[in-house]
């Protein structure tokens, strides 16, 4: 969800620029957010123009193709409306551009769109390398006997499959050395991991019939359900709720071509950090 706060962050910087030409400042300040933009409109409405100056801003419409957050990570399309937005403008001027910046919660819906490509390209990241192999550690701690520290992910990749499902490959490859004999030192495990995919309550990720091989031995399916809660539980959106953010998923879709996620976003206001005074000693 990090490119909410982007979003965020650019079209309250908006608000603190104001000038005859907003929708090219608003275009120009999302632009500045990301590495790279291939195609991006942005439309702002407000009667009257004037509140503007009191940071006031009826509506947002942006719409993009080919938006790149890192040089790995590209969302193919992204939509995105939102209701009256109204922030403090003093703050935004003086550059603090966060959710302490509300007068009101700021509410958006938007789509996003990504590509086979670039989910595979998203899994090559050092962020996400880092993350699989956090899971891999998971997993195998919970397949038991195995040195889970002695194992790094290479190769990942995922497919894109009909009625909603997805296909995800990944070797684990031990490392030189770290074998309890030196020929088993480089010995690689294939896993293939296979399921449907539904949103439940518009928060949480259900799996429909999730299936898991290594080396092509099929995983007993309650080792299976112990691991895919573990990976639901992580995807939990109302985890963002501690931060103000309410986040719910109104449509979701997986086929053979692309990924597609229709969703409402909200963020809280909040109190600005007042510094604490430091205690006095005692006398």
């Amino acid at each position: 969800m990090e490119f909410l706060t982007i979003f965020l962050s650019a079209l309250l910087g908006v608000l603190g620029s104001v000038g005859f030409f907003v929708d090219r400042f608003a275009e120009n300040a999302i632009r500045q957010r990301f590495q790279r933009v291939e195609q991006l409109k942005v439309r702002i409405d407000n009667a009257p123009n004037y509140q503007l100056i009191s940071g006031k801003v009826q509506r947002v419409r942006v719409a993009g193709r080919g938006l790149w957050l890192t040089p790995e990570a590209r969302i193919a399309v992204l939509e995105l409306d939102t209701d009256p937005i109204s922030a403090n403008i003093q703050a935004l001027r003086g550059g603090r551009i966060s959710p302490a910046s509300l007068r009101q919660p700021a509410k958006a819906a938007f789509r996003l769109v990504l590509t086979e490509e670039d989910v595979n390209n998203i899994l090559k990241s050092p962020k996400i390398s880092q993350q699989l192999q956090r899971l891999s550690a998971s997993f195998l701690g919970n397949m038991g006997g195995q040195q889970v520290e002695s194992y790094e992910i290479i190769n990942p990749r995922i497919e894109f499959l009909p009625e909603n499902r997805l296909r995800f490959q990944v070797e684990l490859q031990q490392k030189q050395g770290t074998g309890t004999q030196q020929s088993n030192s480089g010995e690689k495990l294939a896993v293939i991991a296979e399921s449907g995919l539904r949103i439940v309550n518009g928060h949480q990720l259900e799996l429909i019939s999730p299936a898991v091989s290594i080396n092509e031995n099929t995983i007993p399916e309650f080792l299976i359900g112990a691991l895919a809660q573990s990976f639901i539980d992580d995807l939990d959106l109302k985890k963002l709720e501690k931060s103000g953010i309410i986040a719910r998923i109104l449509d979701f879709e997986v086929n053979q071509d692309n990924l597609e996620i229709a969703a409402f976003v909200q963020v809280q206001p909040q109190a600005q950090k007042q510094p604490q005074t430091p205690a006095q000693p005692k006398e």
